[in-house]
């Protein structure tokens, strides 16, 4: 059989929606292209202030390898909660709990620009109105973001909040931080546990007390 084109008739919204889709990508390539530059630039210089030669061959590639790195880590700047989304909010006769619990999440922290890293349990109780897991997850969760453990508690539970108009949200943040393992007091155990608790979830203590213990088993 010839191999032939297909056309595929999308609605017109569609159509709108993927030549947008197509810009932004287009404008994030061009924005990545003008900080590449001034990060490379950045870890050269951190190379030199270190006593280091960056000529020599180990690190003569380092400064862009590190740049285009931390662009890649980062790149969760360059997405909103409604491109996370993708129109996979749905109406659903639903007003049970929904809790995802162990997601593994990363981030840096802002103080010393090194990892954190562990877990996130989120929870939620729908008003008519679900998401889709790996959608809830895509949150925040899987964005690295240069912050501090208790905002990103917050913002994910507040882009819940926006997305869903939940009753309540529930979101928990247990994590090792590399600046207490590595420097400071050199804690290699110790974990840093936030929480933020919004609607029905703050305010019955019953609810929290369902979510906490679904959590735990």
């Amino acid at each position: 059989m010839s191999r032939s084109r297909v056309l595929r008739l999308l609605p017109a919204g569609q159509v709108g929606s993927g030549r947008g889709q197509r810009e932004k990508r287009g404008r994030e390539e061009a924005a990545k292209g003008a900080e590449l530059p001034a990060l490379e630039a950045a870890y050269l210089s951190i190379l030199q202030g270190l006593g280091e030669n960056p000529a020599r061959q180990g690190l003569l590639l380092t400064p862009t390898r590190a740049a285009r790195a931390m662009q890649f880590l980062t790149k969760g700047y360059q997405e909103s909660t409604e491109d996370i989304l993708n129109d996979a909010i749905f109406d659903e006769d639903h007003n049970e709990m929904v809790i995802v619990k162990d997601i593994d999440m990363f981030s840096l922290c802002e103080h010393h620009l090194v990892p954190f890293f562990g877990k996130v349990h989120i929870g939620y109780l729908p008003t008519k109105k679900v998401v889709g897991l790996s959608k809830l997850i895509g949150i925040y969760v899987k964005k690295v973001l240069v912050l501090v453990q208790e905002r990103l508690t917050r913002q994910i539970a507040l882009a819940i909040t926006e997305a869903l108009k939940p009753a309540g949200v529930a979101v928990i943040i247990e994590a090792s931080h590399m600046c207490m393992v590595m420097r400071g007091v050199q804690k290699m155990n110790s974990k840093t546990v936030t929480s933020t608790m919004l609607g029905v979830l703050r305010e019955d203590p019953k609810t929290r007390e369902e979510f906490l213990t679904l959590i735990k088993n």
